[in-house]
């Protein structure tokens, strides 16, 4: 973002937000992989504890801990428009509207929802149905075959369809037309849910033009350091970036900041419905994102992993009306998100969460930098992998034997450069992580619910709708 200092960045809607709120910029994801967050995220609970280690495996528990179920219970209306990845999406399970029931259980009175990054003829969505009427709907299946097909990222075509067809625009127009249409007493909590800038960066070629791949900063180039985790190793070979070179770098890079850009096209059109309603001195503003892209840093794309590239996440916090610009560079997480949105709709906190509201800390107009002691993020990648991380260093352990994988000097070390897991002068600092720290995330490991997971990741696959579209594809 152009708040951020990216000077290559064109987000001045975003950049507006900040301009009138606090920016976090140590905001981590509780899972660097899209259901997991999205989940702690609604639940306020760690992935060890909700369960759902991966994507469309197992069911939420949709009658579990909801922070907006607790913000309808307080007398909001409460809606989302967008992806939400709230339950497991398969071949054959219909339209969105029949999972409508899920997204009621988890708190919503509305929902207008999105598939996960493309539907296909089988697995169908509302903007599945505003294509076919306008008979786009084969270009942009036909799009998602090709993209699936294995391009790499700089390779990635622009998308085919006019921008106001586009899937990110799409969600913001309805957005604002809810925003605009809105007339009920009662006040209204609404999640605008994009399903960018996650792959593939498909802005329309308008806004690929507006970046020339040589004036893009170039990604950490440096492999993974040895030792290298099992988990980054996974990662690294499905990425296939290992022979990148810098000018295929800039070219994705450039794709990437398209994409951003168009993105924040949409959530100015969003900002100007509440303008408009004359709703931006009573209306809460908060901007944050599920997990953060690798974007070839380290030769990896995507998620996954828990370098600071899929960790760290944007949070920009706007209070009602607005106030001055401020950074805070304390740690925080998404489960204190949770626990903010709830302070501020006055509603009732979720039990046993571990977030911690942000409101306080923003009154008076200004911010300490302290945050958290440590924030922890969870996937599972093969095996289960937890992080945690404190002011000076980041560590990863094996969730189930224990073992630690990784360990970084985040003071002396930002761009993770060198894996100091198994350096004797260190063996103390590892046992501290292991006994101050991870001892909390483990003693609220649900071990029945990761059995339920492990039999469901090893029972025969389940086709989803990307295998149908592959399947279908010439």
């Amino acid at each position: 973002m152009g708040c951020a200092g990216n000077a290559a960045a064109r987000t001045p809607n975003l950049d507006r937000v900040a301009a009138e709120g606090v920016r976090f910029t140590r905001c981590s994801t509780n899972s660097p992989l899209c259901m997991p967050a999205r989940v702690s995220l609604i639940s306020g609970q760690h992935v060890s504890q909700h369960g759902i280690w991966g994507n469309n495996l197992v069911a939420t528990d949709r009658h579990g801990p909801s922070h907006v179920r607790n913000i309808r219970d307080a007398g909001y209306r409460t809606a989302v428009i967008g992806k939400t990845h709230l339950w497991a999406n398969h071949k054959l399970d219909g339209h969105t509207r029949d999972h409508e029931h899920i997204l009621k259980d988890w708190g919503y009175e509305y929902a207008h929802e999105l598939r996960d990054v493309v539907p296909s003829s089988r697995c169908d969505c509302y903007y599945a149905d505003f294509l076919a009427e306008r008979g786009s709907l084969h270009i942009y299946q036909d799009y998602a075959r090709t993209y699936w097909r294995g391009f790499h990222p700089w390779e990635t075509p622009p998308c085919q369809l006019p921008l106001e067809e586009h899937i990110d625009i799409y969600c913001a127009n309805r957005a604002a037309e809810w925003i605009t249409n809105y007339q009920d007493e009662e006040p209204f909590y609404l999640q605008v849910c994009f399903t960018g800038p996650h792959t593939p960066f498909d802005s329309t070629p308008a806004y690929r033009y507006q970046f020339k791949p040589e004036e893009m900063p170039l990604c950490i180039m440096d492999p993974p350091a040895k030792p290298v985790s099992p988990q980054v190793q996974r990662q690294l070979k499905q990425s296939r970036l290992q022979e990148m070179t810098e000018s295929q770098s800039r070219m994705m890079t450039s794709f990437y900041y398209a994409k951003v850009c168009m993105l924040d096209y949409g959530i100015g059109l969003v900002l100007q419905a509440l303008e408009k309603r004359g709703m931006l001195d009573n209306t809460w503003i908060i901007y944050t994102s599920d997990h953060g892209e690798m974007l070839g840093d380290h030769r990896l794309n995507q998620k996954n992993v828990f370098y600071e590239s899929a960790l760290n996440v944007p949070l920009i916090i706007r209070p009602p009306g607005g106030t001055q610009a401020l950074q805070a560079s304390g740690l925080t997480d998404h489960l204190d998100v949770c626990a903010t949105l709830i302070d501020a709709a006055k509603a009732e906190p979720l039990t046993g969460s571990s977030g911690v509201s942000l409101l306080p800390k923003l009154a008076g107009g200004s911010y300490p930098d302290k945050g958290k002691d440590v924030v922890f993020s969870e996937v599972k990648v093969g095996a289960y992998y937890a992080m945690g991380r404190d002011e000076n260093y980041k560590m990863t352990i094996d969730s189930v034997t224990q073992q630690p994988v990784e360990l970084y000097d985040m003071v002396s070390d930002p761009r993770e450069l060198a894996n100091l897991v198994n350096e004797p002068s260190l063996g103390n600092l590892r046992d501290e992580f292991m006994d101050e720290y991870f001892s909390q995330l483990l003693a609220n490991h649900d071990e029945a619910k990761r059995t339920i997971y492990d039999e469901a990741e090893h029972a025969p696959l389940t086709e989803t709708f990307m295998h149908e579209l592959m399947r279908r594809s010439p």
